[in-house]
């Protein structure tokens, strides 16, 4: 029999007989079930099991050690998702997934390799395949993504910003962009809070490649799209132009051809979002062909831009 574990208790831990006993193993499951098949000693002790019934599970292979005092339970973690688990658990109260694995886990960049950065509030050796970050972190700069706790998209960008390349953290500001993930702090506002920790500098760069594209409202992008068409000789569009329905910013209509450009503050909403997407399929689905173009892209990389509505101008213009 199992300390704590032989009766159901109510909610103020008093043993109820009325009430069915529950098995151990099925909180066990229901604990792994939630944690990507790994579980914690201490967590164990906490749901009721005795040191000696976490022995004999071990014993038995029912528990498979992974770290010290960290288990994966019926088999070893066949998912990143399982290893990055444990590894937070190893680094136990208050630990976080962070770094190029938080990076991997919310989609904005590679993992890099198979170490496991972990920020905990307390210094802790390194353990098997763990690197053990120490910083006590501000509620909000954490979270939890898929059960796992990580630190938030701007803190894992900032964290970044200290070990990758500037154009590889540009990369990752883009895709968290395109992700949507925004969250309740920025990556201004930790600019601010920490002026002089490593990567402020690259944070402070990347930020102000961004604000030229940012300030700029619709009417300044479409009367820079008009100059820019001036100058690499591209036929002229209608601006502002309705069309089946829809206002679109550059058109032309003897191509069937629309082009919007965007600035990331005119289309930062959830519903300009939704109505940008609407927007283009409907046209598209009528036999428009709808581009989206960048103020960055404009003065980054004008080449691509000029190449692609050229080839797209090009059918009409010879079937004229």
């Amino acid at each position: 029999m199992l300390g704590g574990m032989d009766h159901e208790t109510d909610v103020d831990g008093q043993i109820d007989p009325k009430r069915k006993p529950r098995e151990p193993d099925r909180l066990i499951g229901e604990l792994a079930g939630r944690q990507h098949g790994v579980v914690s000693r201490r967590q164990l002790l906490e749901i009721g099991l005795s040191s000696d019934a976490i022995r004999g599970r071990l014993r038995a292979g029912r528990l498979q050690p992974l770290h010290r005092a960290v288990y994966a339970v019926g088999h070893r973690p066949r998912t990143r998702e399982a290893r990055w688990m444990a590894a937070v658990l190893a680094g136990d109260g208050g630990a976080v997934l962070s770094h190029r694995q938080a990076g991997a886990h919310w989609g904005i960049c590679a993992p890099g390799s198979d170490l496991i950065t972990v920020t905990t509030p307390r210094q802790r050796r390194a353990g098997r395949g763990i690197d053990f970050h120490k910083s006590a972190l501000p509620e909000d700069e954490v979270t939890t993504k898929d059960g796992i706790p990580i630190t938030t998209v701007p803190r894992t960008l900032f964290d970044l910003a200290a070990t990758l390349a500037l154009r590889q953290l540009e990369k990752a500001v883009n895709e968290a962009e395109i992700l949507r993930l925004w969250d309740e702090i920025s990556l201004d506002d930790l600019l601010h809070r920490y002026p002089r920790r490593r990567g402020a500098k690259n944070v402070r760069t990347v930020l102000g490649r961004r604000s030229a594209g940012r300030s700029l409202t619709e009417s300044d992008l479409e009367v820079l799209f008009l100059a820019f068409a001036d100058r690499h000789g591209l036929p002229q569009p209608e601006t502002n132009a309705q069309l089946e329905g829809f206002r679109v910013d550059c058109l032309w209509r003897a191509h069937r051809l629309v082009l919007e450009v965007d600035g990331w503050e005119v289309h930062r909403t959830r519903q300009a979002f939704e109505s940008d997407r609407r927007r283009i399929r409907v046209l598209q689905a009528r036999g428009w062909h709808c581009i989206p173009v960048t103020y960055r892209q404009l003065t980054e990389s004008p080449d691509e831009v000029v190449r692609d509505v050229r080839r797209l101008l090009a059918p009409a213009t010879l079937a004229a």
